[in-house]
C-alpha cells in the first residue's frame, strides 16, 4: 500500500509540474512549433497548449504577433531621366499567415521566449522586417519608380500603386501591407527644376508663355551677392 502511494504521490507531482509549466498561445499570437529543426511547421491556435522541447534538441518555437505592426524602409532610388532621389517609406502591416511567414524568417525560433512571457513580442521583428518585407518593398518601389516623371506624379496614386504592387509580392509570404506613405526627399537642384517647371504652366495656362520664359531667364542669370559692413582701415598718421 505503502508503494502504491508514492507511485501515486509521484505521479500526481510530475501531472503538476507539467501542468504548471504549460503555457497557452493568446489571441493576439500567432503560435508556431516545429520538431524537426524548422523543416516543417505546426501552428498552435489561441487557447491550446504550447508544447514543451523535452529532450528534443531540435524543437523550436516562434510567438509571432497577430496585430499591426509598423516599419520602414530607406533607400535611393532612380525616376524617370535618371533623377535620383532619397526614398522614406513608413508602413503599417499584419502577418496574415504564420506558417507561410516562417519559412522566410526561421532565424526567429531561436530567439522567442514561452508564449506567457511578456517578451515573447519583442522587437525581434526588426531583423524579419529588413529581410523579407523591406526588400521587397524596395524591389517594387524601384520598377515603378523608374517610369514616375517626378514633376507629373501624383502622390496618391503612386502610393496606391505601390501598396497594391507589394501586396501582390507579399501576399505569398504571409504579409499584407495596410497602409503606406511615401516621401521623396530631393537635393536642391531638382527642387529647383521642378518649380520652374510648375511656374512655366502656369504662366502657359494664362497665355503668358513668353512672359514666363523671360523671368525664368532673368532669374537664371541672377547671382547671389554677399555684402559685407567692414570698417575702413586707418593710416598710419590719420
Amino acid at each position: 500500500m505503502n508503494f502504491n502511494k508514492s507511485i501515486w504521490f509521484i505521479s500526481a507531482a510530475c501531472a503538476a509540474l507539467i501542468a504548471q509549466s504549460c503555457n497557452y498561445a493568446k489571441s493576439n499570437q500567432q503560435v508556431v512549433v516545429s520538431s524537426d529543426c524548422g523543416m516543417t511547421w505546426k501552428k498552435i491556435e489561441a487557447g491550446d497548449a504550447v508544447p514543451k522541447a523535452g529532450l528534443n534538441m531540435c524543437y523550436m518555437k516562434v510567438v509571432i504577433p497577430n496585430f499591426p505592426m509598423q516599419g520602414e524602409a530607406r533607400f535611393i532610388s532612380n525616376l524617370k531621366d535618371k533623377v535620383r532621389a532619397n526614398i522614406h517609406i513608413d508602413y503599417d502591416y499584419s502577418i496574415t499567415d504564420a506558417l507561410s511567414f516562417i519559412k522566410q524568417a526561421k532565424f526567429l525560433g531561436k530567439a522567442n521566449v514561452d508564449a506567457d512571457n511578456e517578451d515573447a513580442l519583442g522587437k525581434s521583428f526588426e531583423m524579419a522586417e529588413n529581410m523579407v518585407i523591406d526588400k521587397r518593398i524596395k524591389d517594387v518601389a524601384k520598377r515603378i519608380f523608374v517610369n514616375e516623371d517626378i514633376v507629373e506624379l501624383d502622390q496618391s496614386d503612386i502610393e496606391n500603386h505601390l501598396l497594391e504592387e507589394s501586396n501582390r509580392e507579399l501576399e505569398k509570404l504571409g504579409v499584407k501591407l495596410n497602409f503606406i506613405t511615401l516621401a521623396f526627399d530631393l537635393d536642391e537642384q531638382t527642387r529647383q527644376a521642378i518649380d520652374v517647371s510648375t511656374a512655366m504652366k502656369i504662366y502657359e495656362s494664362k497665355g503668358l508663355q513668353d512672359v514666363g520664359k523671360a523671368v525664368m531667364i532673368e532669374r537664371a542669370g541672377a547671382t547671389k551677392i554677399s555684402v559685407k559692413n567692414q570698417l575702413p582701415t586707418l593710416q598710419s598718421g590719420e
